[in-house]
C-alpha cells in the first residue's frame, strides 16, 4: 500500500470521527519520515476540499512526554480555519475522545524559516501572543498509538481557540506564566510556561528547525500553538472548563 493510499484512509476518519487501528499495525516498517508525508498527503485532501492552513501545532513538548515515548525532539502537526472555534464551545460531534489542554499561541508576522534560527528571530516575528486552549483528539482506539502513528495522524490535532485579547510578546515572562485549569469548578491541572521546552519561544525554535527539513516554514499571519502547559484532561459533554493565566485573564470552554 502506497503513503497516498494509507494517508487517504486516515484522512477519511479524521473527517467522519469514526476511530480506527494503529497504521503502523498493518504497515510496520513505516519511519517518522513517512508519517510526515502522510501527514502532508493528508492536509493536501483536507485544502482540495476547500480548507485552509492557518498554522502549526507543536507536541510532545515537555522533556518527560519525549523520555516516555522514547524521542528526542517535539513533533509538530498542522492547524486548519475549520479547527478554530469561534465560540467558546466545543461540539462533540465527529469527535472520538477529546482532550483539553492551555497553551500560548504564537502569531507570526514575518516569514521564518532554516536550521539557524534563534530565539531572537521569533521574538522578532512575533506580533502577538494569545491564551489558547487546544483540544486534541486522536483517531486511533484506546488513544493508543506510536510516534509514527500520532505524526500520521496530524499530531492528534482537532479543534483549538483563542483568547480574545492579544498581548505583547514582551508584556510577561512566558516561561513564568503560571496556569490552572479546572472542570466543573474543581481544580484538576496546573503548570506553568516553562513546561514548554523550558520557555515557549523555544518550541518555535523547534518548529522552525523542524519545517526547515522538508523545505517548509512558517508564513506571516500563521498561529503557532506552542505545546501543552499541563496534561491534557478528558472533557464530556456538559462539561465547563475554565482555565486561569496568570496576568493574562482566564479562558473557558462550554462542552456541548
Amino acid at each position: 500500500m502506497t503513503l497516498q493510499q494509507i494517508a487517504n484512509q486516515v484522512f477519511v476518519h479524521q473527517q467522519t470521527g469514526q476511530e480506527m487501528g494503529k497504521v503502523t499495525l498493518a504497515h510496520p516498517t513505516l519511519n517518522v519520515q513517512d508519517a510526515y508525508e502522510i501527514q502532508r498527503l493528508c492536509m493536501e485532501q483536507a485544502i482540495a476540499n476547500g480548507d485552509r492552513l492557518i498554522g502549526w501545532k507543536m507536541g510532545l513538548t515537555s522533556k518527560a512526554k519525549q523520555q516516555s515515548v522514547g524521542v528526542e525532539e517535539a513533533i509538530y502537526g498542522r492547524l486548519t480555519a475549520s479547527m478554530e472555534l469561534t465560540e467558546p464551545v466545543l461540539n462533540l460531534e465527529g469527535l472520538i475522545h477529546p482532550r483539553v489542554e492551555p497553551e500560548f499561541a504564537f502569531v507570526i508576522n514575518k516569514e521564518l524559516k532554516g536550521e539557524q534560527v534563534t530565539p531572537r528571530d521569533v521574538w522578532l516575528a512575533t506580533e502577538c501572543i494569545f491564551p489558547a486552549l487546544e483540544v486534541i483528539d486522536s483517531r486511533y482506539k484506546n488513544f493508543s498509538f506510536t510516534l509514527v502513528d500520532v505524526v500520521a495522524d496530524n499530531a492528534s490535532s482537532s479543534k483549538f481557540l483563542l483568547g480574545n485579547q492579544a498581548f505583547s510578546p514582551y508584556s510577561v515572562s512566558w516561561d513564568k506564566v503560571g496556569v490552572a485549569m479546572y472542570r466543573n469548578g474543581e481544580k484538576v491541572q496546573s503548570g506553568v510556561g516553562a513546561a514548554v521546552l523550558d520557555h515557549p519561544v523555544r518550541s518555535i525554535v523547534e518548529l522552525v528547525k523542524m519545517l526547515s527539513r522538508s523545505g517548509l516554514s512558517i508564513q506571516p499571519g500563521m498561529v503557532v500553538l506552542a505545546g501543552g502547559i499541563t496534561e491534557a484532561i478528558n472533557v464530556y459533554r456538559g462539561d465547563h472548563i475554565e482555565v486561569q493565566y496568570d496576568h493574562i485573564g482566564s479562558l473557558s470552554l462550554q462542552v456541548g
